[in-house]
């Protein structure tokens, strides 16, 4: 029977983290699993109670948003501990890129009888991340800025910030020109932003890369150039279905090392987070972590 350290953010989705966990912890408990919570004091603190529970053969769950998913999964990133999730944020979106059932019922049965399925990770260096490791994506430029603003929102929650803090930032923006490097190759672009993506999914279920695959060894990056501001309205409602890939401003590259600068200084995110600047590399970890979750389709 599996051993579990749950790595609780108990802000995570405004306090949502433990009443996330309290059911499925009965479940698992009622079936003769061993679980241990622990609530963390900051991301850091996650990634040492996740090192040390998974060097005591502990699956490591993170009870969290992406923040906490990246966080906890990138700590684990390239080793042999296996990895649960439990969304308890506002986007979810590296468990929805999974497959993981939102009950807790279904989910118990995932973390209890699952086999652990191997995925990429995504390794990022710059002037602040000296190769962390983290789950679902970078992107730099107006998503970025956009879910700075989400973050920092006391009054909106869920999808009202993600949609308030997009609205935001596309009215201040200005196109910035891109220099996108992929495998060796540069790209100069003009436009909004920059996604290299492991996972389809970002900002509160948007389908920025329908075609990515956690376990296919590449990053799909995403430009979305300039274009008129109405135009680029229209592009954000299209990534609900994954529809904006159809427009001419929308361009898919795939690489395994994608470096992404810009000709002014522009934030960049990775996995909900959001504290650095451009210039960033990215490169993918394939298979470099070992995740409880329904098998790929």
């Amino acid at each position: 029977m599996r051993q579990f350290t749950a790595v609780v953010n108990p802000t995570a989705g405004g306090s949502s983290g433990t009443a996330a966990l309290l059911p499925l912890a009965r479940l698992l408990r009622e079936a003769g699993a061993r679980l241990d919570t622990v609530y963390s004091r900051s991301l850091e603190h996650a990634r040492e109670i996740a090192r040390d529970a998974g060097g005591r053969g502990h699956v490591v769950l993170a009870v969290g948003g992406d923040g906490m998913a990246g966080c906890v999964g990138g700590a684990l990133s390239g080793t042999d501990t296996v990895f649960g999730l439990v969304p308890a944020g506002r986007g979810n979106d590296f468990a929805r890129a999974l497959g993981l059932p939102a009950g807790a019922p279904d989910l118990a049965r995932v973390l209890l009888d699952a086999e652990p399925r191997p995925v990429d990770t995504i390794e990022v260096e710059s002037a602040v991340h000296a190769r962390t490791s983290v789950l679902g994506s970078v992107y730099a430029g107006v998503d970025a800025v956009a879910n700075h603003h989400a973050n920092a929102s006391r009054l909106l929650r869920g999808a009202a910030s993600y949609y308030a803090g997009g609205l935001r930032a596309v009215l201040a923006w200005k196109p910035a020109a891109y220099r996108v490097t992929v495998d060796g190759v540069t790209h100069e672009r003009t436009g909004y932003t920059v996604v290299a993506a492991n996972s389809g999914f970002y900002g509160f279920g948007r389908n920025v890369a329908p075609g990515a695959r956690l376990d296919d060894g590449l990053l799909d990056v995403v430009v979305i150039g300039d274009a008129p501001k109405h135009h680029f309205f229209a592009t954000m409602n299209e990534l609900k279905t994954g529809a904006h890939v159809r427009r001419p401003q929308v361009e898919i590259l795939r690489g395994r090392e994608i470096r992404i600068e810009a000709d002014r200084t522009l934030p960049y995110g990775a996995d909900g987070e959001v504290d650095a600047a451009l210039p960033v590399t990215a490169r993918v970890r394939p298979g470099a972590l070992h995740v409880l979750a329904p098998p790929s389709r």
